[in-house]
């Protein structure tokens, strides 16, 4: 029997990706989609490009009734999906794509998020939601936090590299760049057309919320504390985020590992020793493409790791978690090739 499934937060940008993504897969079987200021129109109203398909009226949250519901993909803005989360029955399941739920320790999401955990009990249960590397433990958990989209892009290719202790974690420096969808769809002056067209800027810097989830994956791999420095830039394009990882050791080893731990992963493809991936050639697609060159100082290595911020980096990442928690396959529903040009 297909899957029930509701979306809260279905009129943002990711809500709509997993209203993209799922519609066709007969294994989830849409029930309902919430949305708070939108609540009441048509999810072809709000998003014409889905229009022509049969589903739910948006609704407000305290409307659904999630006695008839078995998962729930949590869409929902930062700092408001605890109180939501805490209060579903314990029948659902969940994969949250917010930040709330990331970061084991309830401290460090003090300290980056600026106030108190509102679920800290929840919180020891949640399930870190990089598929690659904690499927075990997905697989029999209840609530998962999809990593964030820049996290997915930078710690993917990191951590076996820590693991196997083929680069020094004390030298590792993410220079990414992601476009303006990354934002969500609320407006805000800073990504206005006039604002983000024909320029370029970094923001976040030293800062960024996203530098606490790097820090925990990188340090649980490294077998140690590691600070990365990651700048976060803001670039004129709708969707895609490219890292580019500077790190020291040899770059044959490194990507000799990579290409290895990889080989087996249906969305994570290393390339060629020396080739180097774009943004465009992952757009619209759970892939993750990521190149390695050697620098021209001897003893250092260039990393660079593109995928789509909306999709593997959030909404496909989301259903390949729930692909696992509910036993399908991995790929299900995730196989759209890259839309090019």
């Amino acid at each position: 029997m297909a899957i029930k499934t509701a979306i809260l937060g279905a009129s943002g940008y990711t809500g709509a990706e997993l209203v993209r993504l799922l519609s066709v897969v007969p294994e989830y079987q849409l029930v309902a989609l919430s949305a708070d200021r939108k609540a009441g129109q048509s999810m072809g109203a709000v998003f014409p490009h889905l229009g022509h398909i049969a589903l739910p009226t948006l609704c407000k949250i305290d409307e659904i009734d999630f006695a008839g519901v078995d998962h729930v993909f949590c869409a929902l803005p930062h700092a408001t999906t605890q109180t939501v989360i805490a209060n579903l029955p314990d029948h659902v399941r969940i994969v949250d794509l917010s930040a709330d739920f990331r970061l084991r320790d309830p401290a460090d999401y003090e300290r980056w998020y600026g106030g108190p955990h509102g679920a800290v009990e929840l919180q020891k249960t949640a399930v870190y939601g990089l598929p690659e590397f904690y499927r075990e433990t997905i697989a029999s958990a209840r609530l998962v936090a999809s990593t964030g989209c820049y996290v997915a892009t930078g710690v993917t290719p990191l951590i076996p590299l820590l693991e196997q202790k083929l680069i020094d974690p004390d030298s590792i420096i993410v220079d990414a760049k992601s476009g303006t969808s990354g934002a969500g769809r609320a407006a805000k002056e800073g990504t206005l057309f006039a604002e983000v067209s024909e320029g370029f800027h970094a923001y976040g810097v030293a800062s960024h919320r996203h530098t606490a989830e790097y820090d925990q994956e990188l340090s649980k791999a490294a077998g140690r504390a590691v600070e990365v420095s990651f700048t976060p830039h803001l670039i004129p394009q709708n969707r895609g985020i490219l890292a580019t990882i500077y790190v020291h050791g040899n770059a044959d080893a490194i990507h000799a590992a990579l290409a290895t731990r990889f080989a087996a992963e249906p969305f994570v493809d290393v390339l060629d020793q020396g080739t180097l991936p774009h943004t465009r050639h992952v757009r619209g697609s759970n892939y993750q493409r990521i190149g390695v060159i050697a620098d021209r100082r001897a003893g250092r290595t260039i990393i660079v790791s593109v995928l789509d911020n909306l999709v593997k980096g959030a909404s496909g990442q989301a259903i390949q978690n729930a692909n696992i928690m509910h036993g399908l396959p991995e790929t299900t529903g995730l196989l759209q090739q890259p839309l090019f040009p």
